[in-house]
């Protein structure tokens, strides 16, 4: 298992990153400061996260996707410390995610890892995303903000 930085001029991996974002106009505006690091094993590309910083010295974790026949093996949480640790090395003075409200698994990876609510959007899926999400039967409405306060590494 390797985790990496995308290069350049490589492409990103869309596809993957619709399992977390499923609007590709979305993932567009990420925009060009937006960073990419994925996960490969036996050089396939099974994971990816993108870090943006933030205005105010914060830095957003805006995907973190894991290949559906490798979700449940615990790549999503090597990903995640991996981009907390990128996330201090960088500085920022707080990692924040914003997940949808039906989305069980995504808030429990967060608040184990150590992330607390910071506050919710409401209706922001709906006014953002063409089609209704539905997930697990749990229509998906409200953007649940987590946040972490860093510490930068010494």
């Amino acid at each position: 298992m390797i985790i990496r930085r995308l290069h350049i001029d490589e492409q990103a991996p869309l596809q993957l990153m619709l399992l977390a974002d499923p609007s590709e106009a979305m993932i567009e505006a990420y925009g060009s400061d937006a960073r990419t690091w994925v996960l490969e094993q036996d050089g396939v590309i099974i994971g990816v996260y993108v870090l943006k910083p933030l205005q105010d010295g914060g830095i957003e974790l805006m995907n973190l996707a894991i290949d559906e026949q490798h979700q449940g093996k615990g790549f999503g949480q090597s990903l995640l410390k991996h981009a907390l640790r990128e996330a201090s090395a960088s500085d920022a003075s707080y990692l924040v995610v914003g997940t949808g409200n039906s989305s069980v698994g995504q808030l429990y990876l967060y608040q184990k890892a150590g992330f607390r609510m910071d506050h919710i959007d409401q209706d922001y899926f709906t006014k953002h995303y063409a089609e209704p999400l539905v997930e697990d039967g749990i229509p998906c409405r409200d953007r649940v903000v987590l946040k972490m306060e860093l510490k930068a590494e010494q």
